[in-house]
């Protein structure tokens, strides 16, 4: 099943393939404990929090993460 903006975090985590992909474009994500606290959260969710859009997180570079995610499946 490929991932979307409203698969949970925690989906994401337990992928080995995909938090290496991750890690390619948000280094050290896998090891950061806040992470943990997202893990019930969708990409959605996780988009419309202040502190993504402080990071300069966009759903457009989200979206691109998962195409590659996705193609790698």
């Amino acid at each position: 099943m490929a991932y979307t903006l409203d698969t949970e975090v925690g989906e994401i985590m337990k992928d080995d393939n995909a938090m290496e992909i991750l890690e390619k474009y948000a280094p050290g994500v896998a090891k950061n404990p806040l992470i943990w606290l997202a893990k019930g959260m969708s990409l959605k969710q996780l988009l419309a929090m202040p502190q993504a859009k402080q990071a300069g997180v966009t759903e457009e570079m989200v979206t691109k993460v998962l195409a590659e995610i996705n193609a790698q499946k």
